[in-house]
């Protein structure tokens, strides 16, 4: 939305916010939903089935179509190529390791070259993403991708936690659905084109939190999807309020980790199971958790490769991830690093929960949420360090320099010394010895996206090990 409509439409009054909303959703759900969703749905679970050998065959057919529409229909790849062969090199595009790792700010300085020249953009579906460090990339996906990836998520994210895109659900995200200014509810709009409570992820503040609570209750919401930071806000309002009857069927948590101390409040509050996705706006990649804990790739989506500075690493390792997508073949990412590192399980096969897909072991983080020490090594999943009964509402923290560390933390009521004490150890105990200030705050503050990074990096990349 530019600057001009969002400045009118934040103008509107509450009402007639939740008219554009839903005329909004109606827009979304006609490129989204179609009556083949269901089918593919369907078919989708029915996949889950499959055996290892099926899988792979699967995808090496599909893999082998990308690769040859990418090198001829795509003018990024096939000038690329061309130049390639200018220069006397003979390697054949049909095998995937004889791409080069594609990069974020390749396809940002020049998105549309990525797009089959057999394809008509002003006919595509637009995607601008947000950003989270300000740099945003746009995206175009055909009717076909687009009703195909959400009838995967229909099949994988919904149908898995027994709901569906026609129960009332609310999501915690980051659209200015109102100005940030406001201090008075509504902080949410009725999208009725997607039976969604869109509720702002930028007004979370105690004092504002009953209105929230009182429009789960009002609009009769059955599940909850969002930012893990805003769940676990929310949530601590719940508790704190005392209040019953705000059960949830499932909490679905997208766009952050999701750590332990915010799963077990999350499940305490709503009552209910706490659901971690991993996913993104490329569509490369996507990975949903089972009952079992067990996080699962999506194996239509994408080819997942998880390498280091010398290349592909073992399973059980931990890499940055790179993906070529399979999904959307109109504008084909190959090996494209996504900027989160995590790990591929060793032990593949049949999961608890009876499904026979891949697993990731972790989403470690993004590549530049990682702490670095002065003896070289890379530091990730610091959510221990808040584990317990510590008396804290939320942290972030901030590596200013190799030898010192900022944690920001927003106390609860018996905050003291001793907390103080514990965290620098738990910190130190990961680190070494590294100077600690721990400074408290009354809110962490949220990125443009609206998001919250429990982790900052600012050390300056050539000083980081191994970059």
């Amino acid at each position: 939305m530019s600057d001009t409509l969002l400045k009118i439409y934040q103008g509107l009054p509450a009402p007639l916010r939740s008219v554009a909303a839903s005329l909004r959703g109606l827009y979304l759900s006609y490129w989204r939903y179609g009556v083949e969703t269901e089918r593919i749905a369907e078919e989708a679970i029915g996949r889950e089935s499959w055996s290892p050998s099926q899988w792979k065959g699967w995808q090496e057919e599909r893999l082998a179509h990308t690769l040859n529409r990418a090198a001829t229909r795509v003018p990024y790849y096939r000038e690329q190529w061309t130049a390639r062969r200018r220069n006397g090199d003979r390697a054949s595009w049909e095998y995937l390791e004889n791409w080069p790792i594609l990069e974020k700010e390749s396809v940002r300085r020049n998105a549309s070259a990525f797009v089959a020249d057999d394809c008509d953009r002003r006919r595509m579906f637009h995607e601008h993403t947000s950003g989270t460090t300000g740099k945003p990339l746009n995206l175009w996906w055909s009717k076909e991708v687009v009703r195909n990836w959400y009838a995967l998520c229909e099949a994988r994210i919904r149908y898995w936690n027994g709901v569906s895109r026609r129960n009332r659900w609310a999501i915690l995200g980051g659209q200015l659905i109102i100005p940030v200014s406001q201090r008075q509810p509504p902080f949410w709009v009725w999208n009725h084109g997607l039976n969604q409570l869109y509720m702002s992820s930028y007004h979370l503040a105690p004092d504002l939190m009953v209105s929230y609570l009182d429009a789960l209750s009002r609009y009769r919401v059955s599940y909850l999807y969002g930012y893990s930071s805003s769940l676990y806000s929310l949530a601590l309002a719940l508790l704190e309020s005392g209040r019953n009857g705000v059960d949830m069927v499932v909490a679905i948590t997208n766009a952050e980790p999701v750590y332990q101390y915010q799963r077990a409040t999350i499940a305490q509050a709503f009552n209910c199971p706490v659901r971690e996705t991993y996913g993104m706006a490329e569509i490369v990649t996507a990975a949903t958790e089972c009952a079992a804990g067990r996080l699962h790739v999506w194996p239509e989506v994408g080819w997942v490769e998880v390498l280091d500075e010398s290349g592909s690493v073992p399973s059980g390792t931990s890499g940055d991830l790179v993906c070529t997508g399979l999904i959307n073949l109109d504008m084909p990412l190959i090996r494209y690093r996504t900027g989160d590192r995590g790990t591929l399980a060793q032990r593949q096969g049949l999961c608890q929960c009876g499904r026979n897909l891949p697993v990731l072991e972790s989403v470690d983080g993004r590549i530049d949420d990682f702490l670095y020490t002065r003896d070289g090594r890379r530091i990730g999943r610091l959510d221990p360090i808040f584990k317990g009964d510590l008396p804290i509402r939320e942290a972030q923290i901030v590596q200013e320099t190799l030898d010192l560390v900022r944690i920001r933390y927003v106390p609860s009521t018996g905050f003291g010394s001793v907390h103080e004490c514990e965290i620098k150890q738990r910190l130190r105990a990961r680190m070494g010895e590294v100077n600690i200030v721990l400074e408290p705050i009354t809110e962490v503050a949220r990125e443009p996206n609206g998001k919250v990074r429990s982790v900052i990096c600012k050390v300056v990349e050539t000083q980081r090990p191994g970059r």
